[in-house]
């Protein structure tokens, strides 16, 4: 079982769902917009990841990166508590297997958990 957190609006958030799918694994899709993650919940997505720098885990193109008055260079703490407070701020398609997680950029790497 793989948990998504997905945005249908996406296109690499909708082309993992399919990989995924085609491959008849079973999925259950978290739509993280309307679902937001919380601040404990994404620190535990960030050792799912194996504790990369959060920002890897973030979209800074988004405007309400520089809105929120966020930089690259903030500490980890900072930015997964901006993650909270701004899931679009959150790297997608995120595939989650147990203690196990992987971003799915490019949308071929959520086939690692399958």
């Amino acid at each position: 079982m793989i948990t998504l957190w997905h945005n249908p609006r996406c296109s690499k958030s909708r082309q993992a769902l399919a990989l995924l799918e085609d491959r008849g694994v079973k999925v259950t899709v978290r739509k993280y917009l309307e679902d937001a993650p919380s601040l404990a919940e994404l620190q535990a997505l960030h050792a799912a990841l194996g504790h990369p720098p959060v920002i890897k885990m973030m979209r800074p193109q988004e405007p309400e990166f520089k809105a929120a008055g966020l930089s690259k260079t903030d500490d980890n703490g900072t930015l997964l508590k901006a993650m909270a407070a701004h899931p679009k701020l959150i790297e997608r398609p995120v595939a989650i297997s147990g203690d196990q997680a992987i971003l799915g950029r490019p949308p071929e790497n959520v086939l690692k958990l399958a």
